[in-house]
C-alpha cells in the first residue's frame, strides 16, 4: 500500500497587533485546506522565542497540530529543556530542530552550548525519548555555509542519526536539484521521508533578496522573465503561479513523500497552488 502524502504550511511568528490579526484570518482559511501540521519559525538566536510559544499554543487551542522550530543557537540546555518541558506539558508532538542563525554581529563564540543542529537533536532525544516528531532541515542546492556538497549531505546524514524522523528542505525551483539530493541520501542508507520546501511566486524583488540570503537558486530563465514584467504584478503573480505548479506536479509525480509550504503568513498564493494540485484528494 502506497503511504499517503503529507502537507503541511509555515507561518513566521507576527511581530504586531496587526501582524497578528492578518496571520489569524490567513490561518483560518488555510486550516480549511486541513494541512497536517502548521510549522512556526523564530528569529536569528532565538530573537522571536516568546511569539513562537505563544503562536503555536493559539494553533493548538484552535484545534490544529502545530510544529514549532526549535534551534539551540544562544541556548543554553537548561534554556532548551524548559522550553521541551513547556511544548511537551502542552502536548505538542512535532518539533522542527534547526542550528538557527546566529544574530547580527555575533561571532561563533555566542553560539551557545550546541554548534549543531545534530547535536541538539541527540539532546532532544536523550531528554524527551520518543515524545516528538523531529523534522530536519535538507538542502537539496547545498547550504550556503557548507563546505562542500558531500559535507553538507553528511551533516543531514548526522542529522538523521541523532534521532530525526523526517527531513524537509530549503525551497527550490529546480526538481533535479531534490531528486539528487534525495538519491544521494538513500545511498548514504538513509532512508527518512523528505518533503520539498515550496515557495509561491508573488513578488519578485522579496524572492531575490530571500534567494540571496539563504542560497536558494532561481534559474536564470525564471529571473528574466519576473523580471520582465517590472511592476506587473498580475502578470507576476500568475507566471509565478504557472511555474511553482508545475514543480509540484513532477515532485510528486517522481515520489516527492509531501510538499511543505512556505505561506508567509498569507494564504492565497498556498490556497490557490493546493487547489491546483488537488491535494486535498492525495
Amino acid at each position: 500500500m502506497t503511504p499517503s502524502k503529507s502537507f503541511s504550511i509555515e507561518f513566521f511568528p507576527p511581530k504586531t497587533p496587526e501582524g497578528t490579526d492578518k496571520l489569524r484570518a490567513a490561518r483560518a482559511q488555510l486550516a480549511a485546506l486541513k494541512p497536517a501540521y502548521f510549522s512556526v519559525t523564530f528569529g536569528a538566536g532565538g530573537s522571536t522565542q516568546s511569539g513562537t510559544r505563544d503562536t503555536v499554543l493559539e494553533i493548538c487551542s484552535e484545534g490544529h497540530v502545530a510544529a514549532p522550530h526549535i534551534s539551540c543557537i544562544g541556548r543554553s540546555r537548561n534554556d532548551l529543556r524548559e522550553i521541551l518541558a513547556e511544548y511537551k506539558a502542552n502536548n505538542i508532538r512535532r518539533l522542527v530542530a534547526l542550528r538557527g542563525d546566529l544574530p547580527s554581529g555575533y561571532g561563533e563564540a555566542a553560539s551557545g552550548e550546541f554548534r549543531y543542529a545534530s547535536e541538539l537533536i541527540a539532546f532532544i532525544r536523550a531528554e524527551t525519548g520518543d515524545w516528538f516528531h523531529i523534522e530536519a532541515a535538507a538542502y537539496p542546492e547545498v547550504h550556503p555555509q557548507a563546505k562542500s556538497p558531500q559535507d553538507d549531505l553528511q551533516n543531514f546524514v548526522r542529522k538523521v542519526s541523532a534521532g530525526a524522523n523526517a527531513g524537509i528542505t530549503q525551497y527550490f525551483y529546480n526538481a533535479d536539484a531534490y531528486f539528487r539530493f534525495v538519491d544521494d541520501v538513500r545511498r548514504a542508507g538513509v532512508d527518512v521521508p523528505i518533503a520539498a520546501g515550496i515557495m509561491p511566486i508573488t513578488n519578485y524583488s522579496q524572492l531575490s533578496r530571500f534567494s540571496d540570503m539563504c542560497g536558494a537558486e532561481i534559474p536564470r530563465w525564471i529571473r528574466q522573465r519576473l523580471a520582465s514584467y517590472g511592476d506587473d504584478v498580475a502578470s507576476i503573480r500568475a507566471f509565478g503561479m504557472d511555474v511553482v505548479t508545475g514543480l509540484c506536479e513532477r515532485l510528486l509525480a517522481g515520489g516527492a513523500p509531501g510538499l511543505h509550504f512556505y505561506s508567509l503568513n498569507q494564504a492565497g498564493a498556498t490556497t490557490e497552488l493546493w487547489k491546483r494540485l488537488r491535494l486535498a484528494e492525495q
